[in-house]
């Protein structure tokens, strides 16, 4: 077994087979967090840390520890309201999850068909359109990027494609990227809208991204020194009230909101945030005609951040694209679709079961290289498939129809919002199976 490093601590992990690297203070043998190995007990006695279990440290500086602790409670910023987009909570939310094994083949039957009768009437096949934008078109040819960057950046061609031809991608407004992880989505848009004559001084641009976790190896220091506003928000969707950011008060340009890949309860918590929060201030204004990509937007008059409360908010809601995914994770609650499935006479119980059985339209059918793919989803249930009952084919089928089903409940909820959507399948399979694009835009206000 070989020696520890020089300066290192000498205590060897067990589960690592090998010494622990942390440096050893001067005369010491151990590390603060192996100190209690030393013969005359490394001094202070080191305990557990009240506010995150999974680090010690010394008893006699505990006080101090707490207050720089990582894992402190941080004063809240003051766009988080808590629970401002979670939806109503009614008692349905705490229904309890049945497995679908659980469930007895009669049951199972009763599900489907109220999913097939649910579904009558409303559009089943959705369009194929997968374009690109030519601001991709090198990284795209770049041989550098291996199998994994290749699939993202022809996801987000796409996306770009898509809000240039719905008219959204273009200068004085701000996007807003919801479950931004990295921030490879708003980048893109950025090089998207560079021009020659405006490289410098993007004061007609920004650029807000929210993330509910820390992320390495973010983009957004690419963009620091571009004369662009790119702000991070690390809050919940949930939480987050539009109205209240700072950066959305000041010149009041119009929203896009964009996402790639809003994996499941976190598509309604944006539609939400995004359409009832954010637009709360805007309320008594009139409806604001659709911009296009060659004619930016004027900032709109009001005061900035000490105004009155009434004039503070964000400006009106130009659109949105939204690559959709894990439909099993959503959640009665935060689900914007409820009307949509009251109407059709199905609640809170069919919602889950629907949910679960989305999986099946992904369950082992993901090829080699988009399982463990840690970066966008979460891995689907794999542990409901229902033997002896549906083939593999009719549970796939089933699945997309569930997916489908939750779907155009949110784009019924967009409706009533004054909003056209649109369902499309905006990548091919091949490249991921969750390959439905979201997308809306407020209808053309009727002439008087």
């Amino acid at each position: 077994m070989a020696a520890p490093e020089p300066s290192r601590c000498c205590f060897f992990v067990q589960k690592k087979k090998r010494f622990c690297k942390m440096v050893a203070g001067k005369g010491r043998k151990y590390c603060g967090e192996h100190a209690t190995m030393e013969e005359d007990g490394g001094g202070s006695r080191r305990i557990v840390c009240p506010l995150d279990p999974k680090h010690t440290v010394s008893e006699d500086k505990l006080q101090k520890h707490l207050k720089k602790c990582n894992s402190r409670e941080k004063a809240k910023p003051v766009y988080f309201v808590q629970n401002i987009n979670a939806g109503s909570a009614d008692g349905d939310e705490t229904l309890r999850q049945v497995s679908l094994s659980e469930l007895s083949r009669t049951e199972l039957e009763t599900l489907v068909d109220k999913l097939k009768t649910a579904f009558k009437g409303l559009q089943c096949d959705l369009e194929d359109s997968v374009q690109s934008h030519p601001a991709l078109h090198d990284e795209l040819h770049n041989p550098k990027n291996g199998d994994s960057a290749h699939k993202h950046l022809k996801q987000q061609s796409s996306i770009l494609g898509h809000m240039e031809e719905l008219g959204l991608l273009g200068r004085g407004r701000c996007f807003v990227e919801f479950g931004a992880g990295r921030g490879k989505l708003s980048h893109w848009i950025h090089e998207a809208l560079k021009t020659c004559e405006h490289l410098k001084t993007c004061e007609d641009l920004q650029l807000l991204l929210v993330e509910r976790c820390s992320t390495r190896f973010k983009v957004d220091g690419k963009h620091q020194d571009a004369g662009v506003q790119f702000e991070r928000l690390q809050v919940d969707i949930q939480h987050l009230d539009l109205s209240k950011v700072p950066l959305l008060c000041e010149k009041k340009l119009p929203l896009v909101g964009v996402g790639k890949h809003l994996c499941g309860a976190a598509t309604d918590l944006a539609l939400r945030c995004l359409l009832e929060t954010a637009g709360q201030s805007e309320e008594e204004e009139p409806p604001h005609k659709r911009l296009r990509p060659s004619e930016p937007s004027e900032p709109r008059s009001g005061g900035g951040l000490g105004s009155a409360p009434t004039g503070c908010g964000p400006g009106p809601v130009l659109g949105l694209t939204v690559a959709l995914c894990c439909h099993h994770r959503c959640d009665w609650r935060h689900y914007v679709g409820q009307q949509f499935f009251l109407q059709r006479g199905l609640g809170a119980r069919e919602f889950s079961a629907f949910c679960r059985m989305s999986s099946w339209a992904t369950c082992g059918l993901r090829p080699t290289n988009q399982r463990g793919d840690g970066e966008e989803h979460e891995p689907a249930e794999e542990t409901d498939a229902v033997n002896g009952f549906l083939s593999a084919s009719e549970r796939e089928q089933l699945g997309r129809l569930c997916k489908q089903l939750i779907d155009h409940g949110r784009c019924h909820f967009l409706q009533m919002k004054g909003f056209s959507s649109k369902l499309t399948r905006y990548i091919s399979s091949d490249v991921t199976l969750e390959n439905v694009l979201l997308t809306a835009v407020p209808l053309t206000p009727h002439s008087s």
